[in-house]
């Protein structure tokens, strides 16, 4: 049975008034505490990849340092993912504040470990800030599926990561110039031993001190994420109830659904590769572009709000189409849409008719009107629509286990298998692979849904 909304003695005074405010309201506020929680997470897990460690290799092979330390975090975010598939589908409401706390506290404490050990070794302990990272989105969604504004709320819940990416990573890059203030300046010990007021800060410790300078912020999002008051009844009449699942309800929901699970699956392996490609190594890429990044300090954050503000404007249509399996339909479409976007962005590179600031956005656009609906509106759509009760947080881990998995493959492959290629020339023609694939896999899923889905005839 779906828990009921506390009564409203037991509520606290922010989720009763919650409860009774304006639907608008509700869903501004429900949006500002999923965004910032998820915004401020970012700072615990990309700031890393702002630093270049140019010319530095791992243990002597042939993979770069920098590469090594992206795996890592990658691997440790696929084992969360795998992990996740359980932990966060059986999650009970009661447990979530309290679990996303100690999610981000042992992050932090990783990063620390980071900026103490020696080089070669940072490998360990970014997988140790992975690995708990990994299950905060699904912590988040789960205050926010199941509602009739789903898809404004998670697209809200999207822009996050679209945009805190780039932000976190141009922080970083300032703090490492000393651009930035830093408080802990004033700490007798470690102030000097880390840097001055207005000093650099090393690549080792600059991700422990970037993750500090946000907790506060993370503390009180979580607070405020828990004060949303659960489904009510008529989301549930319209969305249906969402359940923690049990191992024999995992089962039955992937045989269901096999043949479309696959699909989704096998193309999200590549995206999410492509997508993390182009997220980690943004610097670099640019760099191929023209854009050197010493003189285009704030090119990230530029490229990434353009797409943040464009990915929450296709999404938050889809909160029109009331019938939950158009709604389904219209996200799978989307999302063909975007890798299509791919490949026509680098026909116009190509061709000169747009500049590589373009191409990068463009590209940015495409991938995240991809990706972003698997965490959020695809699964969700697909529960409501097929009235399986549950939680669409088990099928978003299950296709993020599989993608990072991906993820971790592809950037192996470049340093190995690739090594001669720039990593803008690797991304460019991995532009033009999940732009084929990703069309055909998604057309067809539509195809499989469309099916799977048509209402029986009376």
């Amino acid at each position: 049975m779906t828990e009921p909304n506390p009564s409203p003695a037991a509520a606290g005074r922010v989720t009763r008034w919650l409860e009774r405010a304006p639907a608008p309201v509700f869903v501004a506020i429900a949006i500002l505490a999923a965004f910032s929680t998820y915004f401020a997470m970012y700072a615990f897990r990309k700031p890393f990849a702002a630093a270049k460690f140019e010319g530095q290799f791992f243990l002597g092979t042939l993979i770069a340092l920098k590469t090594a330390i992206v795996i890592s975090q990658i691997l440790g975010y696929a084992v969360s993912k795998y992990v996740g598939i359980k932990v966060c589908s059986e999650v009970t409401p009661a447990r979530r504040a309290r679990l996303l706390l100690l999610l981000i506290g042992c992050a932090q404490a990783a990063l620390v470990l980071y900026g103490i050990l020696p080089d070669d070794w940072k490998v360990v302990a970014i997988f140790l800030n992975g690995f708990p990272l990994g299950m905060v989105w699904g912590l988040v969604v789960w205050y926010l599926e199941g509602r009739r504004t789903s898809e404004i709320l998670l697209a809200g819940l999207s822009l996050s990561f679209i945009i805190a990416s780039g932000v976190v990573k141009d922080f970083g890059r300032a703090m490492m110039e000393g651009a930035v203030a830093q408080w802990w300046s004033l700490l007798p010990v470690v102030g000097p031993a880390i840097g001055g007021a207005m000093g650099e800060v090393s690549e080792g410790w600059m991700p422990a001190i970037v993750g500090a300078h946000f907790l506060p912020v993370f503390l009180a999002s979580v607070w405020l994420l828990d004060q949303l008051p659960r489904p009510s009844v008529t989301d549930v009449a319209e969305r249906t109830g969402r359940e923690p699942m049990k191992g024999a309800d995992r089962l039955a929901f992937m045989k269901q659904f096999a043949f479309g699970l696959a699909l989704l699956c096998v193309a999200y392996f590549f995206l999410t590769a492509y997508r993390d490609f182009r997220d980690n190594y943004q610097v670099e890429i640019f760099d191929g572009l023209g854009y050197p990044y010493k003189a285009n300090k704030a090119i990230i954050t530029q490229t990434e709000t353009l797409v943040t503000f464009g990915v929450m404007g296709v999404l938050a249509l889809l909160n029109l189409v009331k019938d939950n399996r158009r709604g389904l339909l219209c996200a799978l479409g989307i999302m063909a849409g975007g890798v299509a976007l791919l490949g026509f962005s680098t026909v116009l590179l190509q061709a000169k008719l747009i500049s590589g600031f373009w191409w990068m956005t463009l590209t940015g656009l495409g991938s995240y009107l991809t990706y972003v609906p698997y965490g959020s509106v695809l699964f969700d759509r697909l529960m409501a629509s097929t009235r399986v009760a549950g939680t669409a947080v088990f099928a978003i881990y299950l296709a993020d286990a599989i993608g990072y998995t991906g993820s971790v493959g592809v950037q192996i492959f470049k340093d190995l298998g690739a090594s001669s290629m720039s990593r803008f020339a690797f991304f460019q023609g991995f532009t033009w692979f999940m732009c084929g694939f990703g069309v055909f896999c998604l057309l067809s899923t539509m195809v499989y849904f469309e099916r799977k889905t048509r209402p029986a005839k009376g």
